[in-house]
């Protein structure tokens, strides 16, 4: 059994953190996000489509690519959560926009995901993705 003190608390996303979702889900890439990270921030998923990236900025730089090629591309935040000493953060939200399908129709997109974001000395110094990227597979 956990320790109730110690168990994720139900707080406000604010400052360097909810910037740096806000920069990493409309696609600012690592230029704008590095500023809220530790310079050797890690990355991990266990999606097909981002096995090689293991580096924040690189994943930073994966959705730049994305947010490019979807130009309506937006996020929902449904809900968050934090821990009591702020050290990590988890949220989950809704990936939204419209793709081009392999006919070339427009085909909209709505992925839920969630992020383990882990800081230290006030920077984000790893996040992990839980994302199921073989949606109808």
């Amino acid at each position: 059994m956990t320790d109730p003190a110690a168990a994720p608390i139900a707080g406000p996303i604010s400052g360097p953190v909810m910037a740096f979702f806000d920069a990493l889900e409309t696609g600012k890439g690592w230029e704008v996000c590095r500023q809220w990270c530790a310079p050797d921030a890690t990355f991990s998923c266990q999606a097909k489509s981002l096995d090689e990236v293991k580096t924040l900025e690189g994943y930073a730089e994966w959705m730049k690519a994305l947010c490019i090629s979807i130009p309506d591309a937006h996020y929902d935040l449904k809900h968050h959560a934090v821990t009591e000493d702020g050290a990590t953060v988890l949220a989950f939200a809704v990936f939204l926009g419209t793709a081009r399908g392999k006919d070339g129709a427009p085909a909209p997109i709505a992925a839920d995901y969630v992020y383990a974001m882990e800081t230290e000395a006030g920077r984000i110094r790893h996040v992990t993705k839980i994302w199921n990227d073989r949606r109808g597979s």
